[in-house]
């Protein structure tokens, strides 16, 4: 049982494959970028990671996240288009960095996608969801940690 996600929160993440992990680059400027979606139940946390040979150590979402851990993870699609119901979760909180690990890592929360050597773990600090848990036009937001 997860202390930060509801289980529909959990259920939702394993289901889309695809988010965004907004970062703050040098100077302060932001930088979003699409990357997969993968929780991982034995830290309780989202893993952003990319397919092994990608280079994701060398990438500049892995670099901001090293010199400026705080970041936003949004995942989001459509329940409906008619009726229109978005839902979606947006999590707020550090990122840790590992320059290895990954190959197991991926192996043990895929099954079958190989993982890079590097990865990031997202420690929530705050949750925002909507549309799962509740209507899609009502949000539930609270702090985690």
């Amino acid at each position: 049982m997860s202390n930060i996600f509801t289980e529909a929160e959990i259920a939702y993440l394993e289901s889309q494959p695809l988010g965004r992990l907004a970062t703050v680059g040098p100077g302060g400027r932001p930088h979003v970028a699409p990357v997969g979606v993968f929780y991982d139940p034995q830290a309780d946390a989202v893993v952003v990671a990319g397919h092994a040979g990608s280079g994701f150590g060398g990438s500049r979402k892995f670099r901001d996240a090293q010199a400026h851990p705080e970041v936003a993870y949004v995942v989001d699609d459509l329940a409906s288009l008619d009726p229109w119901q978005p839902r979606g979760i947006e999590i707020r909180g550090t990122a840790e960095t590992f320059s290895d690990g990954g190959e197991e890592l991926g192996a043990r929360i895929t099954g079958v996608m190989p993982f890079d050597a590097a990865w990031l773990r997202i420690r929530a600090c705050r949750v925002l969801a909507w549309g799962i848990d509740g209507d899609s036009f009502e949000l539930s937001a609270r702090d985690v940690a």
